[in-house]
């Protein structure tokens, strides 16, 4: 088992910045990726961004300059820094653990890839 827990949702107003955190624990040697996911009011939920073991980084291409993943393997921790937050940024923010088969970067993004789950952060970007 893995087990997730995000931090740093907030209320912003549009132009300002975030950073959320995913602190990952448990069986973590089971893993390879984590992801960021985001659902807002009545859409599904999409990928944002991930991280490989190795490093290998894919941020959805719609918010590439304004999304930034990273991790501090010594803490198993996972961030995403978002800058110039817009209205239709808001949304919850959930991480995501798993270890998508066949091409990494195809399936990075890809919500049924992902086995454990954490509850989720609000970020709410007023304009």
């Amino acid at each position: 088992q893995v087990q997730l827990v995000e931090s740093g949702g907030d209320s912003v107003q549009a132009g300002g910045s975030l950073r959320l955190s995913c602190v990952a624990s448990g069986y973590t040697t089971s893993i390879c990726s984590i992801g960021w996911f985001r659902q807002a009011p009545g859409k599904q939920r999409e990928g944002v961004a991930a991280i490989h073991n190795a490093g290998y980084k894919r941020v959805q291409e719609s918010l590439q300059g304004r999304f930034t993943i990273s991790r501090d393997g010594a803490q198993n921790t996972v961030y995403l820094q978002m800058d110039g937050l817009k209205a239709e940024d808001t949304a919850i923010y959930s991480c995501a653990a798993g270890c998508p088969g066949g091409s990494w970067w195809t399936g990075a993004l890809t919500v049924d890839n992902y086995r454990y789950w954490g509850q989720g952060t609000q970020v709410t970007v007023s304009s």
